[in-house]
């Protein structure tokens, strides 16, 4: 048996495992690929700064959201090759990009729109790859959308955990993750079920992603923190279910009678007030007119 199909075997029995027959993943340029790995970098060099973190933070947290992600899918997936093992150019280009974010911050200083608009094309394009990798060993669609999911995000989820964070992926914000799980899920409808070309897909799934971010972003669309259902359920609905019959309400949510009584006391504190104001204007004017007599006596 020839060496190269020998090493072949325990990939294409792991694709078969998987329920599917080994396609050949979406490939992009070699430029794409490494200013990617490049953009998340230099985001996780920017968390160290901030942090106050030395040269060697630095270099782990740029490595950790520059390839972390790709490397929590490919241990999940345990099929294939690991990307950071077969790209040689992956870790050095994330290293040396951090290095010159760390000792030049200038470079990104001021560009905070741009830096965000490059992150999430960053996270979509992460999203779709993981994606196509997963469904190219033939893995089921719901397990294409998640691989693609800890592609685009496990990086910076790796990152906040080292921090001793909350995942930033886990708190109300605007959209992020979804976007990611968007991205991969239309890459997904667009290859398995209607048919599309990966790479049209690839472009498709990653427009998808940037659209849904820009949009959160430019209506301030957040993720709910909570969710109570039973404020939404109408008053009437909540007292027929409890088995009393709904008293006869006004707009206001209160009886007749009792937005009546409210009536009557505003009227009288309202009368009250103006009686006070009365009696404030009589003293004022009392005290004035002294003040003239005494001042009259005073010239005399």
């Amino acid at each position: 048996m020839p060496e190269a199909l020998a090493t072949q075997l325990p990939v294409i029995a792991a694709a078969s495992s998987a329920g599917g027959s080994l396609a050949q993943p979406a490939t992009i340029p070699i430029g794409i690929e490494m200013f990617v790995v490049v953009v998340s970098a230099t985001t996780g060099v920017l968390s160290a700064r901030q942090h106050k973190l030395d040269y060697v933070g630095a270099l782990w947290l740029a490595l950790l959201v520059g390839l972390g992600g790709g490397l929590l899918r490919d241990i999940i997936l345990q099929v294939g090759d690991v990307y950071i093992l077969k790209q040689p150019l992956a870790i050095p280009v994330a290293l040396i990009a951090a290095t010159v974010v760390f000792v030049f911050p200038m470079i990104i200083e001021n560009q905070n729109r741009l830096i965000a608009v490059l992150d999430i094309f960053a996270v979509g394009l992460y999203a779709v790859l993981g994606a196509d990798k997963a469904h190219a060993y033939g893995f089921e669609p719901t397990v294409c959308i998640m691989m693609g999911f800890f592609t685009a995000v496990g990086g910076g989820m790796l990152r906040d955990i080292c921090l001793a964070e909350t995942p930033g992926i886990f708190q109300r914000s605007n959209f992020y993750a979804i976007c990611a799980i968007a991205g991969a899920g239309a890459y997904i409808l667009l290859v398995e079920a209607l048919g599309v070309n990966s790479m049209i897909a690839l472009v498709a799934g990653t427009a998808v992603a940037m659209v849904l971010r820009w949009a959160s972003l430019h209506y301030n669309i957040q993720t709910p923190t909570e969710v109570n259902l039973a404020r939404v359920v109408p008053r009437r609905r909540r007292s027929a279910e409890g088995g009393g019959a709904p008293a006869r309400r006004g707009s206001t949510g209160r009886s007749p009678d009792a937005l009546a009584e409210r009536r009557e006391r505003t009227l009288a504190d309202i009368e009250e007030r103006r009686e006070q104001e009365r009696r404030s204007e009589a003293l004022s004017r009392i005290a004035r007119s002294r003040r003239k007599r005494a001042q009259r006596r005073i010239d005399v």
